[in-house]
């Protein structure tokens, strides 16, 4: 029985990466909740989980013709430098500022979703 919840966390983290919602919500909340893991080492092993669900997912959409390269490539562009720059400030902080951070980011957007009127 102790299979299921990871299971469960990894599936429903696939379905919220594929529709877009990020599904490292889903998971980095099970490692670090659940499963006991750190918050950095989470956030971590969410990027390799992370990496085969959005190769899948990027096939997938661009098939279908959902995804506009050209005006993606300089958000990807910026995103990529954005990355490289967290990625070496982010080890510099405590773990508490972290989850802080996390859980900032997570409310924010989960109330933006629920109360923003969408045109």
């Amino acid at each position: 029985m102790s299979f299921v919840l990871p299971l469960l966390a990894g599936f429903l983290a696939g379905i919220a990466g594929a529709m877009g919602l990020g599904g490292g919500s889903v998971l980095i909340i099970y490692l670090s909740v659940f499963a006991g893991v750190e918050q950095l080492a989470a956030q971590g092993i969410n990027l390799i989980f992370f990496l085969p669900t959005a190769a899948v997912a990027v096939f997938i959409y661009s098939k279908k013709g959902i995804i506009k390269w050209r005006k993606i490539l300089p958000v990807m562009i910026f995103g990529a430098v954005g990355t490289i720059i967290t990625g070496f400030w982010v080890g510099q902080l405590k773990a508490e500022l972290i989850k802080s951070i996390f859980g900032f980011v997570i409310v924010f957007y989960g109330l933006y979703e629920l109360f923003c009127i969408k045109k």
